[in-house]
């Protein structure tokens, strides 16, 4: 029995799990863990957290958890034979996988705070004092590692935690903070040969979901005695990058610094415990619909072909589940095309349906309009051929009566019609050259005047133009009726005349 009053081989396997990796990262014995583990809920990060944060323990949050995350009940007692199930879990083709969690890292847009320059040069020595106090810290610590234990968690935090809170990093974007550790490893290792991606930790997660690849995270501690020998030796290997660089194997990688606060917290998610650290994420479909697990651990120094044969095992056991998926997908794709293009061509039915419609609209109201359009030049013409008639029945009464036979100075006038009628009248000779117009004008209707005593009155509104011409055909001469003057000074003593009808094509010759 340990001094929390709890046996440690009453424990689950899942709580044994959670107090081996805390006491593996933070040093502390097993029954000063016990407690903050209890505190914590046996969330190892939430522990970690507190024992390098130096946050004491809040009876109110913790009560407050338990209410809302009561401990599982504790399992019954068995005995277990160890060597069969070291066994099994050695050949046993599939493990259980872990969630690999999103983690908050900080916005592309966020600005780093900077205090004014007065203030930031007040506080230099201060702040100079501080860095000097905890790398002293920090060297007596190394140099007597059970100098922490006797410390409180502040003073722990002070000498643990100095390293990560003080290392001078100016904290950047998840994507500015990756072309950082891609810039800063090619400088000490050369060129880019495993092709890390440029872009954050959960970017990187994304587009392995999307694309429904492998991903593979490095982690590397450059302060680690064995990180650059891993990297040379190993991660830059010809093994490593012909393996990962083969498209065969859908392999993405991304690496991080853990003295950045992107790849610490990579770390602390995937429960790191050792550098140099890899690990292969995928999709797992049986675990949920967007579920991206650790199927895959390297921690430490290994060969390049113990990293290769630990990669091509993650890749050949979670394989068939991608390549089942990459199928439903594809198919769903070819069903999402299928039914693009038969909403598309729908859409276009639909538009030639829309088009014809809209030029029956079109023609059926253009149809409309003209014959609207006759209906209106019908009755006006009906009304212009009533108002004329009523127009000759007026001017026929004022034509003056054709002189008498004895009457020395009459002009004689014979006109043909357009009728091929010829009629013969005399004129005054001071007669004006209208009165012959309105005499040709109003012949048809003089008879009904004269013999019915037909009275008209000039209509309102209505303005008379003579729809013809008087032509003297030898030589051909034209009396317009605009000309004026009277009958004797532009005909003579007499003559024959001719009706020309004035349409509206002889008008256009005339003028050209």
């Amino acid at each position: 029995m340990s001094s929390s009053g709890l046996d440690i081989s009453e424990l689950s396997d899942n709580e044994r799990s959670a107090l081996e990796t805390y006491t593996a990262v933070t040093g502390q014995e097993p029954s000063e863990a016990l407690p903050l583990l209890r505190r914590s809920q046996w969330n190892v990060q939430i522990a970690i957290s507190k024992f390098f944060d130096g946050e004491g323990p809040d009876p109110v949050e913790e009560a407050r958890a338990a209410l809302n995350n009561p401990p599982p009940p504790r399992p019954t007692r068995q005995t277990q034979n160890l060597m069969t199930d070291d066994l099994n879990a050695r050949f046993t083709p599939t493990a259980t996988a872990d969630l690999a969690p999103r983690i908050s890292t900080q916005p592309e847009d966020q600005q780093v705070y900077r205090p004014p320059f007065l203030l930031a040069l007040l506080f230099t020595p201060f702040n100079l004092l501080y860095r000097l106090l905890c790398s002293s810290f920090r060297l007596f610590g190394a140099l007597f590692p059970f100098l922490p234990r006797l410390f409180n968690t502040t003073a722990s935090n002070a000498l643990q935690g100095a390293r990560r809170n003080t290392n001078g990093r100016r904290p950047l974007g998840p994507q500015d903070t990756a072309a950082r550790f891609i810039r800063e490893f090619e400088e000490e290792y050369g060129s880019n040969a495993i092709g890390f991606l440029e872009n954050g930790y959960n970017m990187a997660l994304e587009r392995a979901h999307r694309e429904l690849k492998f991903l593979l995270v490095v982690l590397l501690a450059p302060e680690h005695d064995d990180t650059n020998g891993w990297v040379r030796d190993t991660l830059l290997s010809r093994e490593v990058t012909e393996f990962v660089s083969d498209a065969q194997n859908d392999v993405l990688v991304w690496g991080g610094n853990v003295q950045d606060s992107e790849a610490y917290q990579v770390s602390n998610s995937l429960r790191c415990t050792k550098f140099p650290f890899a690990a292969v994420v995928v999709h797992t479909p049986g675990v949920s619909s967007t579920a991206m697990s650790v199927v895959a651990r390297i921690a430490g120094t290994t060969s390049p072909t113990e990293m290769v044969e630990k990669l091509r095992t993650a890749v050949s056991q979670h394989r068939e589940p991608l390549e089942r998926l990459r199928a439903t997908r594809a198919e769903q794709q070819a069903s999402r095309s299928l039914r693009e293009q038969q909403d598309s061509a729908y859409e276009r039915s639909l538009a030639i349906d829309r088009e014809r419609a809209r030029q029956r609209r079109e023609a059926e109201a253009a149809r409309q309009r003209e014959e609207q359009e006759a209906a209106e030049r019908r009755a006006a013409e009906e009304k212009r051929m009533q108002d004329l008639r009523a127009w000759k029945r007026w001017r026929a009464q004022r034509i003056a009566e054709e002189p008498g036979a004895d009457a020395p100075d009459a002009v004689r006038i014979s006109i043909r019609l357009p009728t091929g009628e010829r009629v013969i009248r005399r004129f005054t000779p001071d007669a004006d050259l209208e009165e012959l117009y309105a005499f040709v004008e109003c012949y048809d209707v003089l008879n009904e005047v004269d013999e019915k005593g037909v009275r008209g009155e000039k209509p309102d509104g209505f303005v008379h133009q003579y729809g013809f011409r008087l032509v003297s055909p030898m030589p051909r001469t034209v009396y317009e009726v605009e000309a004026g003057g009277s009958i004797r000074e532009k005909v003579g003593r007499g003559g024959n005349l001719l009706v020309e009808p004035i349409d509206d094509e002889s008008e256009e010759e005339e003028e050209r």
